[in-house]
């Protein structure tokens, strides 16, 4: 919502002056902003854990998987980068190609890139083309002893050259990870809260018949104050509470950070800030798509809202 907002800053101020304290003190600004961020979600995503980054949610959505499941493996996109982690890295490509490379337990699945990918515009039907894939991975998978706990994607792939999926990718790729036993997790860490302008989350761009079982989210979330938050569903809860380990974050959800959350719900209800990233993203896409037929370098111009990207080819 913008550097040093005044209203997050007043926000965050006046929390402080009153109490700032770890999150086994009860505190009604946790219980509000959960409450809050409930309505801009499906229904039956109605459980939260607020942590304080992106990287411990994307950390924790993987320990709800595993243990709702009781599966191990994951599959991500290539290009994915999921957070900085130990967990995380292991299902990054973007990063363990770079460092101990692929284990065992992760599958790497085709970007569902229409431009550059293994099926492109002229492709008949890419998106059971590039689901396909998934549905094949967790054959091979099975084949050879693994179960699937969740396939790990971010809504928008950003990292990966911010890519808009074809709509009915995620349906599809539900389909076959339901049927192996695993769960769905977005991440909306990067393209959450808005950002896409036409709906909240980026998710709702595969159309109202898509609901992961699992949201993650970061950044834009607390601007730039250390909050994040995994919503979930409650079956997927009671199965990681029926551990009997209850899972604590000693300043995740602490009162001055659910007064800043809160706070930046309502600047971008009050600014009508989805709007405005529709329509800068609309305009932004419109003098880009004029310079590319300006310019033979500019391969591609893609986006949504204010998630946009520049394709530069030789």
């Amino acid at each position: 919502v913008g550097h040093c907002h005044p209203d997050i800053v007043k926000a965050a101020h006046e929390q402080n002056q009153l109490l700032n304290t770890n999150s086994r003190y009860l505190h009604d600004n946790l219980v509000d902003y959960a409450e809050r961020l409930s309505k801009t979600l499906p229904e039956k995503l109605c459980i939260f854990y607020f942590l304080n980054s992106g990287s411990e949610a994307n950390d924790l959505a993987l320990r709800l998987a595993r243990q709702y499941t009781q599966h191990e493996d994951v599959i991500v996109l290539d290009h994915a980068y999921h957070g900085h982690l130990t967990s995380l890295i292991d299902i990054s490509p973007y990063k363990f190609r770079n460092l101990e490379g692929q284990k065992e337990w992760v599958h790497v699945a085709p970007v569902p890139d229409t431009y550059r990918g293994l099926y492109r515009e002229d492709h008949e039907d890419s998106v059971t083309a590039y689901a396909d894939e998934v549905k094949n991975i967790i054959e091979h998978a099975h084949k050879r002893g693994r179960k699937i706990a969740a396939f790990f994607v971010e809504s928008l792939p950003s990292v990966g050259g911010q890519i808009i999926p074809p709509a009915g990718y995620f349906q599809k790729v539900a389909e076959h990870v339901h049927k192996a036993g695993g769960v769905f997790i977005a991440d909306e860490i990067q393209v959450g809260f808005g950002r896409v302008g036409k709906h909240f989350w980026a998710f709702q761009l595969q159309g109202e018949d898509f609901i992961p079982d699992i949201v993650t989210m970061g950044k834009p979330i607390g601007n730039g104050h250390p909050l994040a938050c995994v919503a979930t569903t409650k079956e997927i809860a009671e199965a990681f509470a029926a551990t009997g380990v209850e899972y604590f974050n000693t300043f995740g959800g602490n009162p001055v950070s659910c007064a800043i959350g809160l706070a930046v719900l309502d600047v971008i209800e009050k600014e009508n800030l989805q709007a405005h990233a529709t329509e800068v993203g609309n305009f932004l896409m419109k003098i880009l798509k004029e310079q590319q037929i300006k310019h033979p370098i500019i391969g591609d111009v893609r986006g949504c809202g204010l998630f946009i990207g520049v394709d530069l080819i030789k």
